[in-house]
């Protein structure tokens, strides 16, 4: 890793066009986002709801958190046309929806198809827990889903019944199978290791991903819970997640260039994918080894709230904009690109998780989407 002159942590990729960290944005040669640093936004991240049927102890309480009122929550209309703008007029290129747990959205496959007939078409991914996945996939895939990403911790029904509080360890490893049925290509399996104890069980799930043609990444967890009990002290880390795969697992390094994604990645010597690729073995080390400097994300919430980071401690919202009836439709499009250019140019050089000033954010993950 390296350093830039404006201390952005860089990592085998670089963005390209810097800006003076105080001057004022211009578009001349861009006019899609860009941030004080330089970091030029293609990548959307959509959650469609912050509602959630499995209550993971490392993310919210087992009774569950106080919802978003409905009339709160964008409408499968203001979703698509939020994102319209995004692809047209702002070069995002890519979507992926999330949650809380996307699939409670019954229109959801209406949402997806409004974005698959955009121009540019952008790339169109999804994040579930997989729960109701074997009964939607074939809309989804129908609708454009090119896509999915499906968190799953461990396959020890026993310990995953404690983790989520539900005892639905079938319905995702069904609805996993399913997606391979509907035709996607990569499938990526998204694990936290909410425990020191459950590094043990982590091989297990490695081979059982790796036997299924599922790429696996394991993701350090974060200070996004809501009863933020988030402690330095006991996360397991990035070298810890290497030391338990390695001890099953042969991983080399992989020369792929990264780019702006979130995973390091290795490949495990004799084992592939359906597609005949090498297998590899993801770890995105948000907190010991953060990537900041290669971010390339912008937020929308489910009641339409612009976020430029995870962590970030401010927004925008795009509702008046939309409700407000008192504009054109071409004056609306303006006044949302004008809004999320200025909430990305307050982008901060860092999610500052490390900084000894350090909060957490008042909203949780399930409520941000991840």
């Amino acid at each position: 890793m390296t350093v830039t002159a404006l201390g952005l942590p860089q990592r085998r990729h670089s963005q390209g066009r810097r800006a003076a960290a105080n001057a004022e944005p211009v578009y001349a040669e861009d006019p899609g986002l860009i941030d004080r640093f330089g970091r030029v936004v293609r990548d959307l991240r959509v959650s469609v709801t912050d509602r959630c049927n499995l209550r993971c102890t490392y993310c919210m309480p087992a009774d569950g958190l106080d919802w978003l009122d409905n009339d709160a929550v964008l409408t499968t209309g203001e979703f698509v046309r939020i994102i319209a703008v995004a692809v047209r007029d702002l070069g995002v290129r890519s979507v992926r929806f999330t949650g809380g747990e996307p699939l409670l959205r019954r229109d959801l496959e209406a949402i997806v198809a409004g974005v698959a007939a955009l121009h540019p078409r952008p790339e169109i991914a999804l994040t579930t827990n997989g729960v109701g996945l074997r009964h939607r996939i074939d809309g989804l895939v129908a609708a454009g889903l090119d896509r999915i990403n499906v968190s799953l911790d461990t396959v020890d029904p026993e310990r995953f019944a404690r983790i989520t509080r539900r005892a639905r360890l079938t319905d995702v490893v069904d609805g996993l199978a399913a997606a391979r049925r509907a035709g996607l290509g990569t499938i990526k399996v998204n694990a936290v290791v909410p425990d020191r104890q459950d590094l043990a069980r982590l091989p297990e799930l490695a081979r059982f991903c790796l036997d299924h043609g599922y790429q696996l990444r394991v993701i350090e967890q974060m200070p996004l819970d809501a009863d933020h009990r988030w402690n330095r002290t006991q996360m397991v880390t990035a070298d810890d997640i290497l030391d338990a795969l390695r001890s099953e697992f042969t991983l080399v390094d992989d020369d792929r260039p990264r780019g702006s994604a979130p995973a390091d990645t290795w490949m495990v010597p004799g084992h592939h994918t359906p597609g005949g690729e090498p297998a590899r073995i993801g770890v995105i080390a948000s907190i010991t080894r953060p990537f900041c400097g290669d971010c390339d994300r912008t937020r929308l919430t489910a009641d339409g709230m612009i976020r430029n980071c995870l962590f970030a401690d401010s927004e925008t919202d795009l509702r008046p904009i939309l409700r407000s009836g008192a504009r054109t439709s071409e004056e609306t499009d303006a006044a949302i690109t004008a809004a999320w250019r200025a909430n990305t140019w307050a982008k901060a050089a860092g999610h500052g998780v490390n900084d000894p000033g350090f909060h957490q954010p008042d909203r949780p993950m399930s409520a941000i989407g991840g």
